[in-house]
């Protein structure tokens, strides 16, 4: 099913038109990555004496993740860690997910990314992550769709999501567009309150354990199970439907 944050609304079409780009989150979006990220924060965490759960890694997953260790060691060690300490902990962390084996493209990503250039809108993506070979990926795998240029990250902006400059970057450096023109395509409650905060039309795909109200509290305007579920309706987001 699809799910409205606002039950009235009586189409995408009616709540704002004119949209011209797509931003993209990278982990739990384009690729199911999640679950080993989420094993990567827990074995690197306890390492350094650090209480991390699974759900504390969907909880946090969007925001830079040097800003996650400084708020947890913080929290739990009573430390105010430097920038450089914090990273020196996070090389561990993608040490431990470079170990595991590579996380696949979702179902259906490829074929909404070909519809949206169909569409005559323009694609950018935006992570909060700061691991290079990650990001080199990105441009492996969808460079026929995005420039390196049109790829935002950890590197791009000083505070991470929640914070809205992620995406107000997205929207810069995929052409720069207004707020009002730009869709963000997330799966994490952090990213959703960006994606709202910055002022785009915010689609949430829930592909990870939380349930669909936590995203939908955050703000997104239209919930979808999948992003192949996403793909399937993709002309109903430009052209206004009438019934979710």
């Amino acid at each position: 099913m699809l799910s409205h944050r606002q039950q009235d609304t009586p189409s995408i079409g009616g709540v704002r038109g004119g949209f011209k780009v797509v931003l993209f989150d990278m982990d739990g979006v384009l690729y199911d990555s999640m679950p080993n990220h989420g094993v990567a924060w827990q074995r690197a965490m306890k390492e350094f004496g650090i209480h991390f759960t699974l759900e504390d890694a969907y909880a946090t997953e969007g925001a830079r993740g040097v800003d996650t260790i400084r708020r947890y060691a913080k929290v739990q060690l009573g430390k105010e860690l430097t920038e450089a300490e914090a990273q020196r902990m996070y090389d561990v962390k993608a040490r431990y997910f470079h170990e595991m084996p590579e996380a696949k493209i979702f179902d259906g990503v490829t074929d909404l990314m070909q519809k949206i250039r169909r569409s005559g809108l323009k694609i950018g993506i935006v992570t909060g992550s700061a691991q290079r070979p990650l990001i080199e990926r990105l441009s492996r795998d969808f460079g026929e769709f995005v420039s390196h240029d049109q790829i935002t990250t950890a590197f791009d902006v000083k505070r991470g999501k929640p914070a809205p400059d992620p995406y107000l970057m997205g929207l810069q450096k995929a052409g720069d567009y207004a707020p009002a023109e730009g869709i963000v395509v997330e799966n994490a409650p952090l990213g959703v309150r960006a994606g709202v905060a910055a002022g785009c039309y915010t689609v949430a795909v829930n592909s990870g354990p939380l349930a669909d109200s936590v995203l939908l509290d955050e703000g997104a305007d239209i919930l979808f199970p999948t992003i192949r579920r996403f793909a399937d309706n993709w002309e109903r987001i430009l052209n206004g439907f009438s019934k979710c």
